[in-house]
């Protein structure tokens, strides 16, 4: 009797096990397969990975704070790096020959592009939120998106202007006054792609202020013969890398009517990035010479000459992507000039300490 009972509760048991058992089975094969990642632990190891990037800097940002960070485009530093870098230029050139340039310069220069840069951003997505409504790659800004009002804006802008001028002030006479004028061109620049087809020259005239400041706060007053030549080739740079970025929003800007140089190149831009990059290292070759640079120096001329080569053979104007990364890799430009320039300074003769205070004691009679 207690056989047979046994026999019936097995044969009742039998068709579940025969249904769960391949269940296990594919789930247990599931988690030990390669191609099929194991279920995700509970605690502290679900959080994202680390990351040093700027823009998870200011994702793990407070939230209410975010937007006013993305107002600044500290999210996307490259446009800080190229506001930058023509000052690390000017001060490296200003430096005494056999010296490093003035560290703490270029830390105070690097605040203030943070600071300048940001109050940029800003002053343009307040003139352009409309129009930046109207563009795939802007919708998303903090006041075209309803993130940050207008006013909040206006009191936001007025911070970082009061704080870069805390840095302007830091400087000599001429050099404050010199910054100061830079002030309306960085208000003004937003308006240009309304009214012109070369909003990316005001832009330059813009961005590469710090050649002239640079020198100016290391030696008291501009070198024309230096930083004009340094400036003009900081122009026609920027005339390159954001025609090329330009390319990316050729087609929204036509559709709402904003002017650019690539709507105005068109498929001659290929022929217009290599005039812009002879000019500019022809200004580069002038301004060397007249501060007597030496081999370094040149030597990063020639390779920039060869990276904006091949930047321009290889672009297509026609993939978004690709305009993106070469207009990221001018960072990589700027970089090469001021190392270049820092070894050809240290390449040169040091002035003997009696020499450089009798020429300070004629400068001064």
């Amino acid at each position: 009797m207690m056989v047979s009972g046994r026999l019936v509760l097995a044969r009742g048991l039998l068709p579940g096990l025969r249904q769960r058992v391949p269940i296990i089975l594919g789930a247990c094969a599931a988690t030990s397969s390669p191609s099929c990642p194991p279920p995700p632990l509970s605690g502290p190891s679900r959080g994202r990975p680390l990351s040093l990037s700027a823009a998870a800097i200011v994702d793990s940002a407070p939230r209410p704070l975010q937007p006013y960070l993305r107002l600044m485009r500290l999210d996307k530093p490259i446009g800080t790096w190229l506001l930058y870098l023509p000052c690390t230029w000017s001060i490296g050139l200003a430096a005494e020959p056999g010296c490093f340039p003035d560290w703490s310069m270029l830390s105070l220069f690097g605040t203030g592009a943070v600071l300048m840069r940001g109050a940029g951003c800003t002053i343009n997505d307040m003139w352009d939120q409309e129009y930046d409504k109207k563009v795939t790659r802007t919708a998303n800004r903090p006041i075209a998106a309803g993130d940050i009002s207008t006013f909040h804006s206006l009191i936001f802008l007025g911070g970082q202007l009061s704080l870069a001028l805390c840095v302007l002030l830091c400087l000599n006479y001429y050099s404050i006054a010199l910054g100061a004028a830079s002030l309306s061109l960085v208000v003004i620049y937003p308006l240009m792609k309304r009214i012109t087809y070369w909003p990316q020259l005001a832009l330059g005239l813009t961005f590469n202020w710090g050649a002239l400041l640079g020198w100016s706060a290391i030696k008291g007053s501009c070198d024309v013969s230096v930083c004009l030549p340094l400036y003009l080739s900081g122009v026609m740079w920027t005339l390159i890398y954001d025609t090329i970025y330009a390319h990316q929003d050729k087609r929204d800007d036509a559709l709402i009517g904003l002017k650019s140089t690539a709507l105005r190149f068109k498929e001659d831009t290929k022929q217009w990035l290599s005039g812009f990059s002879i000019v500019m290292l022809s200004g580069l070759t002038l301004a060397g010479l007249n501060c007597d640079q030496t081999i370094p120096y040149y030597a990063a001329v020639a390779a920039i000459g060869a990276h904006l080569a091949h930047q321009i053979y290889t672009l297509d104007i026609h993939k978004p992507e690709d305009c993106w990364a070469k207009f990221t890799s001018n960072r990589t430009v700027g970089f090469v000039l001021f190392i270049g320039i820092i070894l050809g300074n240290l390449w040169k003769e040091k002035k003997p300490k009696e020499l450089k205070e009798h020429g300070d004691n004629n400068v001064g009679s």
